[in-house]
């Protein structure tokens, strides 16, 4: 279990239905540990800003996080925790490690811009 403010994915069906119904969602797979907790952190915050975005929480060493640790995108990573950027149910940028408030910042303003029709 992960302790963190962010909502939890447990099975591979709710993440499925999660990318699937959300056009842009957020997902930190990893541990309570020193390289992990910080990103939960930041994420946590961006949540009360990015109100288009859904953000998840997803356990590492749960069986159904297969479903982020199998995806070509992570291949070759080797730090915690993974953090999945989706829109429209595609994957569309991924990180390992630590990143900061800016780094994910400029990561949700690229990839998850707001557009108005006028």
């Amino acid at each position: 279990m992960l302790y963190t403010n962010l909502k939890h994915i447990e099975k591979a069906s709710e993440h499925a239905q999660i990318i699937s119904e959300h056009e842009h969602v957020v997902v930190v797979c990893g541990r309570m540990g020193p390289a992990c907790v910080p990103v939960y952190r930041v994420v946590e915050e961006l949540e009360r800003e990015y109100h288009h975005v859904k953000f998840f929480d997803m356990e590492f060493d749960n069986p159904e996080s297969a479903v982020i640790r199998t995806l070509s995108e992570v291949q070759g990573f080797t730090g915690i925790p993974f953090t999945i950027y989706y829109k429209n149910g595609q994957v569309v940028r991924v990180t390992t490690g630590i990143q900061s408030n800016e780094q994910i910042t400029a990561i949700l303003d690229q990839e998850f811009v707001i557009t108005v029709n006028a």
